[in-house]
């Protein structure tokens, strides 16, 4: 998935940096030995390689979280798994796992940077005799074991919905709307991209609404979009009614591009509810965006990845998804709209932020009373 630099970037770049191994536990470090929850012994390590913290703050202060609570709570210790982040750089990702394999990692839980890198590191993995899942990114024609994600399509669908819904609430009888699409690089980017062109296609062959432009966004980079838009922006005339953002980080920049030029906010899109996102949702400057229980997805894709390093028989798979090259057996996430009424059910009771992070500087005022 998925994917915005928001408000405690800082703090994620120096955890990135630092946090480059897995976390220490209290319980036994027994390295392939250790025995889980289950009663089963490990035959070899768990190595979880995440992208990056430019794409979206969630790849640390979610994705990352999640994965060793799970791997705690199985009775794993600091030596039987590892949690690493690439900090956007491929050659370095194909590193971290050359060296997982190296230290007997039989499982690699991977989100790739490209489809190229992320084929060679599934290729050495299997030449190696581990497993690898792909988690939030399909490899295209690679050869992954598992897949674990969202129902991106889906996703995408919902951010079309959502657009529509928004725009229909305006006084615009036809509305110019700019999208601005994820990595071209991403395959969830891709498969986001067909939901919402589902949906809105229609609406531009009928004359609806006028495309101002579509643009992907190499890399997910929100100072890459930020330029983008502030493009649309001058080509436009500043005429711009709505925006589908494929993310918060797109989003985000969209938001600060109108900002900076003291224009009115309008239906803006985003996915991965991310802290800074809800901020701007309470206070009227993007109107929704969506969501995956990252908790749950990395929950599973952790659990996925302990059976298979016991060398049990997985469970849980319910599906299978064509990734050019085979169909991969998956584990899919539904999504979910995110708009102000459900932010305490959602995203909150997940635990994947918190009304802490959330009501603070300019944006406290917009925060139910007593957050």
């Amino acid at each position: 998935m998925r994917r915005t630099l928001g408000i405690a970037l800082g703090a994620v770049l120096a955890i990135g940096m630092a946090a480059c191994g897995g976390s220490d536990s209290s319980t036994s470090s027994g390295g392939a030995s250790a025995t889980t929850g289950s009663g089963a012994k490990l035959q070899g390590k768990v190595a979880v390689l995440l992208p990056d913290t430019k794409s979206s703050t969630r790849w640390e202060l979610a994705d990352r979280r999640f994965f060793e609570a799970a791997f705690k709570s199985a009775g794993l210790g600091s030596d039987d798994y590892s949690v690493k982040n690439a900090q956007g750089d491929a050659p370095t990702q194909v590193t971290q796992a050359e060296q997982a394999l190296t230290e007997g990692a039989k499982v690699i839980v991977l989100t790739n940077l490209d489809p190229g890198s992320g084929s060679a590191i599934i290729n050495t993995a299997h030449a190696k005799g581990a497993k690898v899942i792909d988690y939030d990114r399909l490899t295209v024609n690679g050869k992954a074991d598992y897949y674990v994600s969202g129902d991106a399509t889906q996703a995408g669908r919902l951010q079309g919905q959502g657009l529509v819904a928004d725009l229909a609430k305006g006084k615009v009888a036809k509305p110019a709307v700019a999208i601005l699409d994820g990595a071209p690089t991403d395959s969830f980017a891709t498969d986001l991209k067909k939901g919402y062109t589902e949906v809105l296609a229609p609406k531009f062959a009928s004359g609806a609404y006028t495309k101002v432009s579509e643009q992907a966004v190499p890399n997910w980079d929100a100072q890459q979009a930020l330029t983008i838009f502030e493009q649309m922006l001058q080509r436009s005339g500043n005429r711009i009614d709505g925006v589908l953002a494929a993310n918060d980080a797109l989003a985000n920049a969209t938001i600060s591009a109108r900002r900076s030029r003291q224009l009115p906010y309008v239906p803006t899109t985003g996915l991965d509810a991310t802290a800074e996102a809800i901020q701007h949702i309470l206070a009227g400057e993007q109107t929704m965006t969506v969501y995956f229980s990252i908790k749950d997805q990395a929950t599973k894709a952790a659990k996925l990845a302990m059976e298979l390093a016991r060398g049990q028989q997985p469970t849980g798979v319910d599906g299978r998804i064509a990734n050019g090259d085979r169909q991969v057996p998956t584990i899919l996430l539904k999504p979910q709209t995110i708009r102000k009424d459900n932010i305490a059910s959602t995203v909150i009771a997940d635990d994947y932020v918190s009304w802490k992070e959330i009501c603070i500087g300019s944006y406290a005022k917009y925060c139910p009373a007593g957050r």
